[in-house]
């Protein structure tokens, strides 16, 4: 087991770098359809047909401070979109955190929408999952590279 460990290798901070980008500009994507979708006064369409998407849309929680929360997340994404591209252990770092803060918000939406909203938007879990994995490869690369030169 202990050797199997060791053969594992981060991917190249370059990879992670590409994965991380792709990732925040995906997730860009969403929160735009989002946001577009609510400026123009309706809900995300959801693909199975149901209603959850407008229920969601519609709930006290869908902003905060007067502001749709999608536009959070599309600010959150290009920030992680512009690190990722960054070298150095400052952007490495930054990264991690942002992506924390990004996966712990969409922890906290999907709490609500089960528990309190009692209903799931399709396109606000696409984009958790989109955080929730920009977080994991931001968080290899913080850990395999902080204190290199890569």
């Amino acid at each position: 087991m202990e050797a199997a460990l060791k053969q594992l290798r981060a991917p190249a901070e370059a990879t992670l770098q590409r994965a991380s980008a792709f990732g925040a500009a995906f997730g860009i994507g969403i929160a735009t359809y989002i946001a577009l979708s609510a400026a123009a006064g309706d809900a995300p369409a959801c693909i199975d047909g149901s209603h959850g998407c407008l229920t969601v849309a519609e709930s006290s929680y869908s902003h905060l401070l007067g502001i749709n929360v999608a536009v959070f997340g599309i600010a959150g994404y290009a920030v992680l979109l512009v690190v990722a591209m960054m070298r150095g252990d400052a952007a490495r770092l930054t990264g991690f955190a942002l992506g924390l803060i990004g996966f712990g918000f969409s922890v906290y939406l999907t709490y609500l929408e089960l528990f309190a909203i009692d209903a799931i938007c399709q396109w606000c879990v696409a984009s958790a999952i989109v955080m929730t994995v920009v977080f994991a490869i931001n968080t290899t690369r913080m850990m395999r590279y902080v204190g290199t030169e890569t």
